[in-house]
């Protein structure tokens, strides 16, 4: 039997979703898993049902901090509120948003470098 193959029984795949929902790296996974690294994305890439629990795992828990920093924006809170503003509506609330230069010739000005 393959090592991969007890990874893709339903307690492996478990297992790896829940490690990614406790926010383990993915070297930690594959340390867990007692694989090297490139071991970990080889086998990523060849079985799509190991890559899902690992997708699933993660996108629980980002669903989970994003209502939890919702709620805290909800409750007033100023950081939280800047924070969800600037990452969701950046295009009108950046902290320090990107300013439009114009070259000097679109103003009629220019520049003489005396050397």
């Amino acid at each position: 039997m393959e090592r991969a193959e007890k990874w893709l029984e339903e307690d492996g795949l478990t297992l790896l979703e829940g490690w990614a929902r406790d926010g383990l790296t993915r070297e930690q996974i594959a340390g867990q898993m007692g694989i090297s690294i490139s071991t970990f994305y080889k086998w990523q890439k060849k079985y799509p049902q190991m890559a899902q629990a690992l997708k699933k795992g993660r996108e629980l828990v980002d669903y989970q901090v994003e209502a939890a920093l919702l709620d805290k924006a909800l409750g007033g809170d100023l950081r939280a509120q800047m924070y969800w503003l600037n990452n969701r509506r950046g295009d009108k609330w950046q902290e320090h948003p990107k300013e439009k230069t114009e070259s000097a010739e679109d103003e009629g000005v220019t520049v003489i470098v005396d050397v």
